[in-house]
């Protein structure tokens, strides 16, 4: 049913979807990260060597619950054809893992930031809180689902370029390709209407970003909220002793349903407490400003044994 809770057990494919159309699907952390992209991480050269970028890109492949959502359910068939996207995701990892030892920015990471969006707006959306697409526009919440899929899938594109100033090339990279995928599926009017809301979802997700919509502000909390040990995994088996690394190491599960007193109750279970970190510095500075602050309550548990997550530490 539509609150059966979102699970984000790390990075993963997700199952075969044997759910009900109004379930969301869970993740499994069998498969932490693709494949592919842990080969990078582990043997830069070695990997880079024996495989053509082609294998790289032919791994990527996004699932999404659409729920009967025809223009989503087009615009997915588009995605997954589309291999210049796909190689921007592959090119975007290639800057963050390999050349600059940070966690996962591959397709996985837009899938599982993908459906923790759609998620979000869901559930938002059976608390009563309407979208922008609604609200200013006219059209429906199914418009809305496709701004956020844009704005998820399409947010980190810039890194293909550099990580320093990403959200900017990601704009000028998004705004050619979100125009392609969206031809047909829109009027003029309608289709430029999405394109700036995804717009400004993108430019809105870095850290000094101001949301003025919920598609935006469901964007910029979706991204925070893939930190679970599934994307730190390579950089942390790598030896890095970052804040960054050890405290999403921490975070074993992510759960989203409707809350108690608000639309929307993130569950953070952690087996260690620098997974705090994950939750204070990256969050909560996400969802300050989102817009989102006042519909959603987050609850954190540690277990009982703490994991011991570093041995010694010299400086």
């Amino acid at each position: 049913m539509d609150d059966t809770p979102g699970d984000i057990r790390g990075h993963g494919h997700p199952a075969e979807d044997h759910h009900s159309p109004e379930e969301e699907p869970a993740f499994t952390s069998e498969i932490p990260v693709s494949n592919l992209a842990r080969e990078v991480g582990s043997d830069r050269a070695g990997a880079l060597a024996e495989r053509r970028v082609h294998e790289f890109v032919a791994e990527s492949r996004i699932s999404l619950p659409t729920r009967g959502n025809r223009t989503l359910e087009t615009l997915l068939e588009r995605i997954n054809a589309d291999e210049e996207l796909r190689t921007w995701w592959h090119i975007a990892n290639l800057n963050a893992v390999a050349r600059m030892g940070m966690n996962d920015h591959s397709w996985v990471h837009m899938q599982i930031v993908t459906n923790i969006g759609l998620k979000l707006l869901r559930l938002l959306a059976k608390a009563g809180v309407q979208p922008a697409m609604v609200t200013d526009y006219g059209l429906s919440q199914k418009d809305a689902e496709v701004v956020v899929t844009l704005g998820c899938l399409l947010h980190d594109v810039g890194m293909s370029i550099h990580r320093i100033g990403h959200e900017e090339f990601s704009l000028f990279l998004a705004d050619r390709k979100a125009r392609e995928l969206l031809d047909g599926l829109y009027d003029t009017i309608s289709r430029t209407a999405v394109v700036s809301e995804a717009l400004q979802s993108i430019i809105t997700h870095r850290s000094d970003g101001r949301p003025l919509t919920v598609e935006a502000g469901v964007v910029r909390v979706a991204d925070s909220l893939d930190m679970t040990h599934g994307r730190s995994r390579i950089p942390f088996e790598q030896g890095s002793l970052s804040i960054h690394a050890l405290s999403a190491a921490a975070i074993d599960r992510v759960r989203l349903k409707p809350g108690q007193t608000r639309a929307i109750e993130v569950s953070i279970e952690m087996n260690n407490s620098s997974g705090v970190f994950q939750v204070d510095e990256l969050l909560r500075k996400k969802l300050k400003g989102s817009g989102l602050e006042d519909h959603v309550e987050i609850q954190v548990s540690v277990h009982e044994n703490e994991k011991r997550l570093l041995d010694r530490f010299t400086l």
